[in-house]
């Protein structure tokens, strides 16, 4: 059965959507741009900053639905700017292990929400029962 995981922690959604959905074992996180959950405002100081803010959303999520970025599976990471890879790739790989980091990958759009420079979607597995 579907089950939506939504949390305060993370941007509300602005539209016809659940920030996630858990079904049959997995987690499947909406794309989470730059937005402050506190304050609604976007994170856009420079892409270092903004890639950690879309980070600390998804996981926000993640803790909500009682896992971490080691239960991610697949990322899809969405760019308005390829020359930018090195500088979101590096802030990326923060929050994953190397060695067990998911699938993924990087592409580059003409345009996003809100005309940010960084999106990402992330699956996830090995789900418990969300708490929040």
């Amino acid at each position: 059965m579907k089950k939506i995981v939504n949390t305060p922690n993370a941007p509300a959604p602005v539209g016809p959507y659940n920030q996630s959905i858990a079904f049959n074992g997995m987690l499947f996180i909406s794309g989470q741009i730059a937005i402050n959950p506190t304050t609604g405002d976007l994170v856009l100081t420079d892409i270092e900053q903004e890639t950690h803010q879309v980070m600390k959303n998804i996981q926000a999520i993640l803790t909500a639905a009682g896992i971490t970025f080691e239960h991610v599976l697949k990322c899809s990471v969405f760019v308005k700017d390829m020359n930018n890879f090195a500088r979101i790739n590096a802030v990326y790989a923060q929050y994953f292990n190397e060695h067990t980091a998911p699938a993924r990958e990087f592409v580059e759009v003409a345009n996003l929400p809100k005309f940010v420079n960084v999106e990402i979607s992330v699956i996830a597995g090995i789900v418990p029962e969300p708490t929040a």
